[in-house]
């Protein structure tokens, strides 16, 4: 199989390219249509990143919990903190707000100050009834204050659920149907009924709306993600084609690179369509990812068939040269970036190893677009002109090539030594790197809805659902007044949390139970003893069928409860200490032989997704190096070039993991594709330079002193633009609204320029200090890079095709 890539493959493939370009370009072109119907079948995501496994533990845990008690992300909450919202208009406008949207079908129920419902006693038939506090609207500010004294001093139980007694902010609950919430429906309520009807109530009423809940966050969320896919593609070919015209200096040779890349972003989408993948974060970056990564491509093919004319004017025998000189090259450049992203294919995370699939895929098919096109048109066009080989003379350039030539000849110990220093300074960052697994982290921290996040979090302490499910392992366990004071008992340790939200469980309706069996004495706000446990509950029974407040927050058969809270979003260190400590609760509370506890709930499985992708990223990365290191023993049939081609690109990796220690930029799912991306890409500069090292060793007589310089002024050239371009076109990231984009493009774009100075000083310093142990004849007798010498091409070559 390693035959097929030689001297005589890429001849026959140069032919078959040249002489085949109607039928090449039909094909393309048939290809590309054939990919665009297929975007119908894109769609966009409408749940959260699940970055665990579908076996694993902790999704075992959440479905059994979304079993047994359906999905809890289905809330979205309205809050207000205004003074003025206590006055008989705008109270009545609140709550026929919140009434409306009882009317649309995508709602279960929704709660608010008017759906407050007192509890009771009816001593005449020894049961329980509702009452509500408001009965049909208000009419007075007396009213009103009576409501407030009844809301904010007598009735604990609706206190940091409805209102914050302490700041007076109010808030409506509405729930939505579980089964759409994570369908299209949610978005269509949230973008088509939700946010009209809060704007109308704003402008009527001059109150400022706050709203949150994941519901909301997600389809506002989603939409960002949309509206910055336009953003980075046009960004991209904006950047990169600026860059690319500023130094070729020729529309010709901008426009058919945009062509190339315009039509890889087609195959992209199509790519998505055909494999009915959803638009996630990550999917979306790949269309911008492929006019970076193929713009390089172009600027080598075209760059070496100006440099080709400009050598001996003959454009057929450039076209044939660009083929079967830089193919080889090319398309080991693009297996090796390939290889960094279909790594993650080999994680158990789906959303990895979709992003890993299509961008892998999406890498190969611009290398084929670039290897196809490129060649073809130009065999159209006219013969260049002057002016559009003027680059390959400027003398900026030569100045460039000719420092970095000075810099390995006479400063190599201080290429040495910055190396060394960067490397003990990047080991030092390393340590200081911090994990986090905030699912509010990286979402755009300027809009609006992140704002409201933190309204709700400094009001009501946070709006990421945590569960606790007790399972007491018989039926009608759960009213057991034993297990109802083991949940009281761990209730008291979240409130003392800071950063959880107070607990809503059954305990809280038992103890308001008790509160209404003594007429509504807010001291009596507590669980019953044994005695009182028994008359409670017989009013209970007694009571009819809608008063009955437990379905929410016990099974049907009274063997499961649960425990409600919110949580900040916090980092993970912080998380996982309260974790730990709800832990040690749960386990010296309840035996584990009569109870089954345990913890779920959104944040929590996203915080283990985080860590379980960093576990992850070591074997990705591993990965990686081991497939390129494979490319390089296939092309150099030798151990030490391994090593010598793998330092100048694990160096910049480990500079950039220190920079993100001392800058402060936690490991988290964005930043964590930071490195195999990165040395994925930093790798071509190393194959380019080898690839034309190899060929001046041959051409050389094995002289490697003069075989190191010419590969380094050859391609020295090509790499310093394409490591520009990679760096403005990864850069377009960092105008995102999300954290985890800005950081992705911001390292991606420091790795690769490191990357090139690494490949252009570190790495012909390292050939010429060890040429003797690694750059003998025998140990590269036989080449499999195919190395074209110039004497070998012949106008017969020419003639062929």
């Amino acid at each position: 199989m390693f035959k097929l890539f030689t001297k005589d493959f890429w001849d026959i493939t140069a032919g078959l390219i040249l002489r085949n370009k109607i039928i090449i370009l039909v094909g393309i072109i048939a290809t590309t249509i054939f990919f665009s119907q297929q975007w119908d079948n894109m769609r966009f995501t409408y749940t959260e990143a699940n970055l665990l496994p579908d076996d694993h533990e902790v999704n075992i845990t959440y479905n059994n919990f979304l079993k047994t008690f359906g999905e809890e992300g289905n809330l979205i909450v309205l809050g207000v903190k205004d003074s003025s919202l206590f006055s008989v208009e705008k109270l009545n406008a609140w709550n026929n707000l919140s009434n409306s949207f009882k009317a649309y079908e995508g709602v279960e129920t929704v709660i608010s100050i008017k759906d407050l419902q007192k509890l009771i006693k009816d001593n005449k038939n020894e049961k329980f009834r509702l009452e509500p506090f408001i009965k049909d609207s208000i009419s007075s500010l007396k009213q009103i204050e009576t409501l407030q004294n009844e809301l904010f001093e007598k009735y604990p139980f609706y206190d940091n659920f409805l209102f914050n007694k302490e700041t007076k902010t109010i808030r409506s609950a509405i729930y939505l149907k579980k089964d759409i919430v994570n369908t299209s429906a949610r978005k269509d309520f949230v973008v088509d009924v939700l946010i009209p009807k809060i704007e109308k109530f704003e402008t009527s009423n001059n109150l400022d709306v706050r709203v949150s809940g994941m519901p909301y966050i997600r389809t506002l969320n989603s939409q960002n993600i949309i509206e910055e896919i336009n953003l980075f593609v046009i960004a991209a070919l904006l950047v990169t084609s600026i860059i690319f015209f500023f130094f070729f200096r020729s529309f010709r040779a901008t426009f058919i690179s945009l062509i190339v890349v315009c039509i890889g972003v087609m195959w992209t989408l199509g790519i998505l369509g055909l494999l009915n993948y959803e638009i996630t974060v990550l999917t979306a970056l790949i269309p911008p990812l492929i006019i970076v990564i193929g713009i390089p491509n172009c600027i080598f093919l075209i760059n070496k068939y100006q440099h080709e004319v400009k050598l001996h004017g003959n454009k057929v025998k450039s076209l044939q040269r660009v083929i079967t000189k830089i193919g080889n090259a090319t398309l080991m450049t693009n297996v090796t970036t390939a290889s960094g992203f279909a790594t993650f294919i080999l994680t158990e995370s789906k959303l990895l190893k979709e992003f890993g699939l299509v961008a892998s895929l999406s890498i190969l098919a611009i290398f084929i677009l670039c290897l196809l096109i490129i060649p073809i048109i130009y065999s159209f066009l006219p013969y260049p002109k002057d002016r559009h080989l003027e680059h390959l003379n400027k003398r900026w350039i030569g100045g460039f090539v000719n420092w970095m030539e000075r810099m390995v000849r006479q400063k190599r110990i201080t290429i040495y030594s910055t190396s060394l220093v960067l490397l003990i300074l990047s080991i030092i960052g390393i340590y200081q790197i911090k994990i986090s697994g905030s699912l509010i982290e990286d979402m755009p921290q300027e809009s609006d809805f992140v704002h409201d996040v933190r309204f709700f979090e400094e009001e009501f302490n946070g709006i990421m659902p945590l569960e606790i499910m007790i399972d007491t392992k018989r039926k009608k366990g759960v009213m057991k007044l034993s297990t109802l004071k083991r949940m009281n008992e761990l209730e008291d340790l979240i409130i003392e949390t800071p950063q959880l939200s107070k607990p809503i469980s059954v305990v809280d309706l038992v103890k308001y139970s008790k509160q209404a069996y003594y007429n509504g004495n807010p001291k009596y706000y507590q669980l019953p003893t044994s005695q009182e446990n028994s008359f409670i509950l017989s009013y209970a029974k007694n009571s009819s069928s809608n008063v009955d407040l437990l379905k929410n927050f016990v099974d049907s058969t009274g063997q499961y409860a649960r425990i409600t809270t919110f949580m900040k979003d916090i980092g993970t260190d912080k998380m996982e200490r309260i974790e730990e400590n709800l832990q040690d609760k749960i386990d010296k509370v309840f035996p584990k032989e009569r109870y089954e506890v345990t913890m779920t709930g959104k944040a929590l499985v996203f915080q283990k997704g985080t860590k379980y992708l960093v576990k992850n990223l070591v074997i990705s990365l591993s990965l990686a190096i081991f497939l390129i290191s494979i490319f390089m023993a296939y092309m150099f049939r030798s151990g030490r070039m391994i090593i010598v081609s793998l330092i100048p690109n694990l160096l910049p990796l480990l500079v950039t993991a220190g920079l993100m220690g001392y800058l402060g930029v936690p490991i988290k799912p964005s930043t964590i594709l930071v490195f195999s991306i990165a040395f994925g890409i930093s790798v071509d500069d190393t194959i380019h330079f080898l690839a034309k090292y190899r060929q001046e060793l041959q051409a050389n007589h094995w002289k490697i002193k003069a075989s190191v310089y010419g590969a380094l002024r050859e391609t020295g050239v090509s790499m310093f633009y394409t490591s520009i371009v990679l760096f403005f076109g990864f850069s377009v990231f960092t105008i995102s609204s999300f954290g985890g984009t800005v950081a992705l493009g911001a390292l991606v774009s420091a790795t690769l320029l490191f990357a090139m100075l690494s490949n252009l000083l570190l790495l012909p310093s390292l050939l010429l200090s060890l040429e003797r142990s690694i750059a003998n004849k025998q140990v590269l007798r036989k080449p499999s890079i195919n190395i074209i010498p110039e004497e070998d091409e012949t106008e017969e070559e020419n003639s062929k095709t």
